[in-house]
């Protein structure tokens, strides 16, 4: 039987904008297909990532700052993303883009917690359309600068920091949102020096825009150049700001030729991202599993 596929715009809430993710909702599928189609799919459509969902029995188990959710309110899904190239742990525009069309289809009226790499992640919708991601907080490890990754970058770096193997990026400050803004990394180099990629930040130039911090994402190691707007860097970079700060709620801005708004909220082990989203494209995958 032919499955709906969609395209979703996720942390914005203008078409073309944001970060694009494919969504497979696996409704009657008590488990997922083979990895190599899965994969197949995700390369064919090849957007940042693909997720794939299909629901569990029983209900998600409560997470970070979130109350025991009720049977009614949290149903579960067990959630798997994908690049063009690989599997990953941790997605967060895909969940955002997964719990959209979940909410805007009507199969979840209220919260839904999705099963995934990272443990149990859960969305909650709010009355503007906007949704609610609880994830795990990155570790912020201090280490010395990798051997070349300035010139892969092509900045100067004040400060450069590991955000663990859940994440597996590292995290470069630099001296101003103009620097984030104009770089033109060396990509083959940045993909031979991590393992997942580089996430380069600085203090927005103007606050009153609406942003605290600016960010832009490069993996070229998982396929992906430039990520638009990337929740999972936002777990890492929510508490390195908010300590610069002295602040636990912020607004980061990232993003190169196509951008976006991400709402942050740092509550310990557990950061909220907070983002709207919009479909583009609702059509019909002809190749099933």
């Amino acid at each position: 039987m032919p499955l709906r596929i969609r395209t979703v715009d996720a942390f914005t809430s203008t078409p073309f904008h944001g970060n694009p993710a494919g969504v497979l909702l696996l409704e009657s599928a008590t488990a997922f297909p083979d990895d190599t189609y899965l994969q197949h799919v995700a390369t064919e459509l090849n957007l940042p990532e693909t997720a794939f969902a299909h629901p569990l029995p029983g209900t998600g188990a409560g997470t970070g700052t979130d109350p025991e959710p009720t049977p009614e309110a949290t149903p579960l899904w067990a959630l798997r993303w994908f690049t063009p190239t690989t599997e990953v742990d941790m997605c967060g525009h895909a969940t955002l883009a997964t719990a959209h069309v979940l909410h805007t289809t009507g199969l979840t009226t209220g919260p839904v917690s999705f099963s995934t790499r990272s443990g149990i992640l859960t969305a909650t919708p709010a009355a503007d359309g906007s949704h609610t991601l609880d994830f795990p907080t990155a570790p912020l490890l201090d280490t010395e600068p990798l051997e070349g990754l300035a010139e892969a970058l092509g900045a100067d770096l004040l400060t450069v920091h590991y955000t663990g193997d859940q994440v597996g990026d590292y995290l470069v400050e630099l001296r101003s949102e103009k620097e984030v803004r104009a770089l033109t990394p060396d990509l083959r180099a940045l993909a031979a020096l991590s393992r997942r990629g580089v996430i380069a930040t600085a203090l927005a130039d103007d606050p009153s825009q609406g942003y605290d911090f600016v960010s832009r994402c490069f993996f070229p190691a998982v396929g992906i150049d430039e990520d638009p707007v990337t929740g999972s860097a936002h777990t890492a970079l929510a508490p390195f700001w908010s300590a610069r700060l002295g602040r636990t709620e912020l607004t980061g801005f990232q993003g190169g030729r196509r951008t976006g708004l991400i709402r942050t909220a740092v509550h310990g082990d557990r950061t909220h991202l907070t983002g709207h989203a919009v479909t583009v494209v609702d059509g019909t995958l002809l190749t099933a599993p």
